[in-house]
């Protein structure tokens, strides 16, 4: 909008929604404006609005008794409309919801400063009108000096002896024809060219002066916004198409800093994570798969956006809650989408726990955004949890009760549970038998002698094995509490190990009990990336 709104000029109306030009559409923006941009000297007065840290309110009337409100805060309300016409009508909205037309001359105090991801933005470096270089120099008699200083230049003369022949010949021709006599070559102009597009920046490189025109895209942005900078006025926009253009990360980084140390208001579109995970002060606004956008409250997402900024730039994010759940996750959506889900898209990210993800989930949810979730039940906020289960529906999984490795392993048989002690080569992992042991008070980690004890404590291999790939500490003897806790670590709490999870849950019959359970969000996430859903999965 704030580009539409600067352009003094009478313009066609370039896109319309969907291309459909009966139904017109409004774009409207709240912007402070200082005196000095002249809002107040209107041949119509602008009355301004209080803003109450959300939105333009209408002022209260003031305290000593004055009908003209005083707002702590005020701000003003512009649009811009594109009409069935194919015109931009600029407006400025009043209090009492009414609209009076933004000046011209208004607009032009609005410092703006514009890089589009085309080359468009090429203009700046160059002496057009109304460009950052332009604006910078501020001297509206140069290009009559220029055009002067032009004119004088003998062209005539630098043409060969065969150039000058011929417009001898063709002059002798238009004699004959009465038409306009004694030619010779100048240099003339004409609708739509001007001579300030020819001139611009040169820079050295190498003891040679080059156009900066001709440097590389991410180079020549930046000097567009150095030199649209140098020229910025107090109220003043600055909006960056696709930031990360042109750019490597280090530059990425430093531009960011740049803008955030600036004082103009920045709007920026990116697609790349560096830009995201950089920008931490910044408020985010995520646009889904589906158009929908919504705002993403920085305190609630800053740890996933440095941890994980992939995450706001899926087309489907999934939030699984730790390591496991994201291994898990993975290898079934490999099966699912028969590749890697990446590829359409859509992308497991970790969640970091229970409560952490939950509060991820929930903003989300309230951002009115697509995406999914998987996550252990650890009996804490049922409401919240219900709350989230019925606005997401299958797109939300979470297990009746404890984890997915109980769930997994609870339904294995019994003749097979050994096999989770197995390693990639087929032998008994001496790691995970000594987790068993140290849980039976034994020094001897061989099978033979953990069924012994199992046998004699009246334990089971399948209750050994959980609670030691979950960690448990219940009935650990003190001091060795942590060690206990540390367990899960050499099963399968990782991301490595929540893919041997599922792996052997194919492999050793597990899945057809487990898959009642979780297809309903795997038929979820293929619907949510616009993939064909599945009636079963197969091994």
């Amino acid at each position: 909008m704030i580009a539409a709104c600067h352009n003094a000029s009478r313009r066609q109306v370039r896109h319309f929604p969907a291309c459909g030009i009966a139904q017109e559409f409004v774009i409207e923006a709240v912007m402070i404006l200082p005196e000095s941009s002249g809002i107040s000297t209107q041949h119509k007065f602008s009355w301004p609005w209080a803003w109450d840290g959300q939105e333009a309110v209408a002022p209260a009337a003031s305290d000593d008794g004055d009908d003209m409100p005083a707002p702590v805060d005020p701000v003003y309300r512009v649009r811009v409309r594109g009409t069935a016409e194919l015109e931009l009508i600029w407006e400025i909205v009043q209090p009492h919801d009414e609209a009076d037309h933004f000046s011209v001359a208004v607009r032009r105090k609005i410092g703006l400063v514009r890089l589009s991801a085309d080359e468009r933005n090429d203009r700046d470096l160059r002496l057009v009108y109304g460009s950052a270089l332009d604006r910078l120099l501020s001297d509206s008699a140069l290009r009559a000096r220029i055009g002067q200083r032009v004119s004088e230049l003998d062209l005539h003369e630098s043409l060969n002896q065969q150039g000058k022949e011929a417009i001898k010949k063709l002059d002798e021709r238009l004699i004959e024809a009465a038409l306009p006599r004694d030619l010779k070559l100048g240099l003339t102009t004409s609708q739509g060219l001007s001579i300030g597009a020819l001139i611009g920046l040169l820079a050295q490189k190498d003891g040679v002066s080059l156009p900066l025109t001709s440097w590389g895209a991410g180079t020549r942005r930046m000097t567009a916004l150095e030199i649209a900078s140098s020229a910025e006025k107090e109220a003043s926009v600055t909006i960056i198409d696709e930031i990360e253009r042109g750019l490597e990360p280090y530059r990425l980084r430093k531009l960011i800093n740049i803008l955030r140390a600036g004082h103009s208001q920045t709007f920026v579109t990116t697609h790349s994570p560096v830009a995201i995970a950089c920008a931490e002060q910044a408020h985010l606004w995520y646009l889904d798969r589906t158009g929908g956008i919504g705002a993403l409250p920085h305190a609630k997402i800053v740890p996933q956006q440095r941890r994980d900024p992939e995450t706001f730039l899926a087309r489907v994010a999934v939030i699984a809650e730790g390591p496991t759940e994201v291994g898990f996750l993975r290898f079934l959506l490999e099966k699912a989408f028969v590749t890697d889900p990446l590829d359409h898209g859509v992308r497991v990210c970790d969640g970091q726990g229970n409560d952490a993800t939950l509060n991820l989930l929930e903003t989300l949810a309230m951002a009115g955004l697509l995406f999914a979730g998987f996550v252990d039940c650890e009996g804490t906020a049922p409401g919240r949890w219900k709350a989230l289960k019925q606005k997401l529906g299958d797109r939300l999984h979470q297990w009746q009760e404890g984890c997915t490795e109980q769930h997994v392993i609870g339904v294995i048989p019994e003749a097979k549970l050994l096999d989770l002690l197995k390693n990639g080569d087929g032998d008994l992992d001496g790691e995970r038998l000594r987790t068993l042991a140290d849980r039976l008070g034994l020094q001897d980690k061989q099978p033979a002698a953990i069924e012994q004890a199992l046998a004699a404590k009246g334990q089971t291999w399948r209750a050994v094995i959980i609670a030691a790939a979950t960690g448990d500490k219940a009935g650990a003897p003190a001091g060795a509490e942590k060690t206990w806790k540390s367990h899960s670590r050499y099963w399968f709490k990782s991301e490595n190990g929540g893919r041997e999870l599922a792996e052997k849950m194919f492999a050793l019959g597990a899945w057809e009990a487990i898959s009642l359970q979780v297809f309903p969000l795997i038929n979820a996430i293929l619907g949510a990336a616009g993939r064909p859903m599945l009636d079963k999965l197969e091994p």
